[in-house]
């Protein structure tokens, strides 16, 4: 692995490069190395953010600040301090320029990802990819469109590393607080007309004779942040056949706003709400799809999903997350889950809360 290189193709990626460009970053390489359909794009490394953070002097900004912040030892629950701390932080990091050496480069890939799509100034999606497990901790900006504008979003998810929970976090760890490098995956954005998860097992029980699959309409967030109560189907691993479906009533949905490129929140019309989000057509690919992942990886995974509306069926399924599943493979002999080591917090109580 050449040490001094910072950017990728995603084609040049793989599972290997993990502590080189964050584990989102590296996923994305692995599929699109392995044939499955990931939106093009490319990945900053570890080593950017370091770039950036030295040459254009946020470093010293940061330790500058940082000798006059004094975290309470006898409070290190003082949230209020840390969140004044965030944003002062952030607003020094978000006021500098990129430097040259980086901004040439990542402007040729954004140009060569125009090209390749055939899209002048394509919409992207700029990624936050920690080389650890950390679910929501760091920032994801969708729809950003332009060269200047991917490059200030960049910084953005760079800075998001100063955020209240991420600093409090490093302060309760006993980690630096001003060091914190991720990468970035700078993905073409997916024109989303339903979006999901999928678990090559049953996350309630362990079955690993089952695929489930959970989608709403719209963005992915109203099914991973729990706001909606998603449709369901349940497939036979075996056969690759629906063998359970709960349709919801879906009344909210998110879609891009795409003057701030963030998710909003709309109403789902009526004749949609009890529409089901995929054709049994998607849902039996979907679960084929998945089968082949799990056996690339070799264990049940965690997928993230979406379905793009101006495609034709299959191009149209694309794959923005993988992970390998961790709660099952953590089970103690006694029957108990444990809720030490990696496995975050968040993913097991979002496990818990799912329907058997």
């Amino acid at each position: 692995m050449n040490s001094t290189k910072w950017i990728y193709r995603f084609d040049e990626l793989g599972a290997a490069h993990n502590d080189v460009v964050g584990k989102k970053c590296a996923q994305l390489g692995e599929m699109t190395r392995a044939g499955f359909n990931v939106p093009p794009g490319f990945a900053l490394g570890l080593q950017a953010y370091e770039m950036f953070m030295e040459k254009s002097g946020a470093y010293e900004d940061i330790a500058d600040y940082l000798k006059e912040f004094e975290a309470d030892p006898k409070n290190p629950s003082d949230l209020p301090k840390y969140d004044k701390a965030s944003k002062i932080l952030r607003s020094m990091i978000e006021r500098k320029e990129m430097p040259g050496e980086l901004e040439g480069p990542i402007g040729k890939f954004y140009d060569d990802l125009c090209r390749v799509t055939g899209v002048g100034d394509v919409s992207v999606a700029t990624r936050s990819a920690g080389p650890s497990s950390h679910p929501g901790q760091y920032e994801t900006f969708l729809h950003v469109q332009g060269k200047s504008e991917v490059m200030r979003h960049i910084i953005k998810v760079w800075s998001s590393t100063f955020n209240q929970r991420s600093i409090h976090a490093r302060h309760l760890a006993g980690l630096p607080l001003g060091y914190d490098p991720i990468g970035v995956g700078v993905l073409k954005m997916v024109h989303s007309k339903t979006a999901g998860v999928m678990f090559t097992l049953n996350p309630a029980n362990g079955d690993r004779s089952k695929i489930i699959i959970e989608g709403n309409w719209g963005l992915g967030e109203s099914v991973v942040s729990g706001s909606v109560t998603p449709d369901e189907w349940v497939i036979d691993k075996v056969v690759i056949e629906i063998v359970k479906r709960a349709i919801s009533k879906k009344t909210i949905e998110f879609t891009l706003e795409e003057s701030s490129g963030r998710p909003r929140m709309l109403e789902v019309p009526g004749d949609r709400q009890g529409v089901p989000c995929l054709t049994d057509e998607e849902v039996l690919e979907l679960a084929r799809l998945g089968k082949k992942l799990e056996r690339h990886y070799g264990k049940p995974q965690d997928i993230e999903w979406t379905i793009d509306r101006d495609l034709p069926f299959p191009e149209n399924i694309f794959f923005v997350q993988t992970r390998p599943e961790t709660i099952w493979s953590k089970k103690r002999s006694d029957g108990k889950l444990k809720t030490s080591g990696s496995a975050s917090r968040d993913v097991i109580d979002f496990y818990r809360n799912l329907k058997a």
